[in-house]
Order: C-alpha cells, then sequence, then structure tokens
C-alpha cells in the first residue's frame, strides 16, 4: 500500500473517531446526529468513480434527509467524478473545488531547548477548560457550537493526546496527536489570535514529534489547509507528498471556502 493509501485509511479511521460510519460499495457515508453543523462528521466520503451516479445521489439526500442533517458529499479523484458533480448541481447542490496539501515528516528532530517561559503540557481535566477555550476561538474549527461536542468526545477517546503550550503561563496554544497502530496525524492546531507569529507552533510541534518517536509512530501526518500554512510546517520537517483536489458539494450552509476566510 503506497504512502497516499495509507494517509487515506487513516483520515477515515480519524473521522470515525467522532462520527458513524455506513459503509458503501462506493464509498463511506459518516454521520453525527449530535453534531449536526460539524461538516467531517457528516458527509458522504467518495474517493472513486461511481457507476451509477444518480443512485448514489438519491441515497445520500435520502439518508442524510431522514435524519434531519443536511446533504453533503466529499469527492475525491476529481477528474474521474464529472458526471456525478454536473448531476449534484443539476439538483440544487452547491460545489467548490479544494486543494489541500498532504505532508509527512521527515523523522528529523531539532533538539532545541524550550525557549525561555515556555511551558509544554498534556491536556488533562485540569486544564480541559484552558485548552477549550482556545479551540473555540477559530473561526475554521467551527467556533463553539462545533467545537465543544467535539473536543469533549476527541478528550475521552485514548486515540487523542492533545497537548497545551503556555507562555509565561497564559494558555495559548494546542494541538493534539491522533494515533492509530503506527500511523499518527497532527490536528486541531490552535493559537490565540494575539500569540500568533511568535513561533509558538513549532515549540508545539517539535514536542509532538518528540512524542511520536516515544511512540515508536513510523508515519507522522499533517494536512494542512492551504499552501500557504504547509510552508510553516516544512520549516520544522514535514515534507509535502501529494496536493490531494477534491470537491465539497452541499445543500446548505457556507462553503468550506467560506469558513476558513
Amino acid at each position: 500500500m503506497v504512502d497516499i493509501e495509507k494517509m487515506i485509511e487513516l483520515d477515515c479511521e480519524f473521522i470515525t473517531s467522532f462520527s458513524n460510519r455506513v459503509i458503501r460499495d462506493w464509498g463511506i457515508i459518516f454521520f453525527n446526529e449530535n453534531q449536526p453543523t460539524y461538516y467531517d462528521a457528516n458527509h458522504a466520503h467518495i474517493w472513486k468513480k461511481t457507476n451509477n451516479p444518480n443512485k448514489v445521489i438519491e441515497e445520500v439526500t435520502s439518508f442524510f434527509q431522514s435524519k434531519n442533517l443536511i446533504p453533503r458529499f466529499y469527492l475525491y479523484d476529481i477528474e474521474k467524478q464529472n458526471t456525478l458533480i454536473l448531476l449534484l448541481k443539476s439538483k440544487g447542490f452547491s460545489y467548490e473545488n479544494l486543494v489541500s496539501p498532504v505532508q509527512v515528516w521527515d523523522g528529523q528532530i531539532s533538539y532545541k531547548p524550550v525557549r525561555s517561559g515556555i511551558t509544554i503540557e498534556q491536556v488533562t481535566k485540569e486544564n480541559y477548560e484552558e485548552s477549550l477555550e482556545i479551540q473555540c476561538s477559530i473561526k475554521e474549527f467551527g467556533g463553539k457550537s462545533v467545537r465543544e461536542k467535539a473536543f469533549a468526545n476527541e478528550f475521552s477517546n485514548p486515540n487523542f493526546t492533545y497537548y497545551l503550550l503556555r507562555s509565561e503561563g497564559v494558555a495559548c496554544s494546542t494541538a493534539c496527536l491522533f494515533t492509530k497502530g503506527n500511523q499518527a496525524q497532527v490536528e486541531c492546531v490552535a493559537t490565540l489570535e494575539e500569540y500568533r507569529g511568535k513561533g509558538l507552533i513549532g515549540e508545539l510541534i517539535r514536542y509532538i514529534q518528540i512524542e511520536s518517536v516515544k511512540q515508536r509512530i513510523e508515519k507522522l501526518w499533517i494536512f494542512p489547509t492551504n499552501e500557504k500554512i504547509s510552508q510553516v510546517y516544512r520549516k520544522y520537517g514535514f515534507e509535502t507528498l501529494a496536493e490531494i483536489k477534491s470537491g465539497h458539494a452541499f445543500l446548505g450552509g457556507e462553503s468550506i471556502k467560506e469558513i476558513r476566510s
């Protein structure tokens, strides 16, 4: 199995950690009725060309509407999905193309001493609320309405380990390590706005890299939302393996680009 296939497998496991899934021959339906506005938890995940796209659209639309959820598709290998995309548009779905870099760590650790005034700790019940406040401050994560429930589920899941960075005692940055077998991905990297641009993410990433070595992780992934952010992670040894072109079709709500802007 090539690296990209391993990444897709890990990412599906990540989504399954906070949603239910129904496996179909054309892909997977992910859903979580307790978090209706969480896009990643509620969508049809299609990564190969469908033989009967009209039937797939009807099945997915009916499934989500029966649960009072907005029908939503995440499409991959979109060069082969033209018929499906055209049909979705004809049925009233809004559509956007996305490009997401996929990066993997080169395994080289820069053993620099932690800067003066910086401390990093694992998130526990004692510092939970401080970490939650940081996560909820990030609009791109969906804000408090999404992150409050999602963070609680992730915190209780043994596959997630959250870390909190303090600067001069102030909680200002968080990130988590999601592990499955010998693979892991860095997720939910967040810094309070007034503390951005100070290199704090680098301190946190380096700490997580060391933790992944201790856990004997063979592949450490990160999925930046755009090329600009991927350049930040390159400074810390993450190499761009590919740029995944995907499509997002939806019958309501904001586009992903709007949320990220």
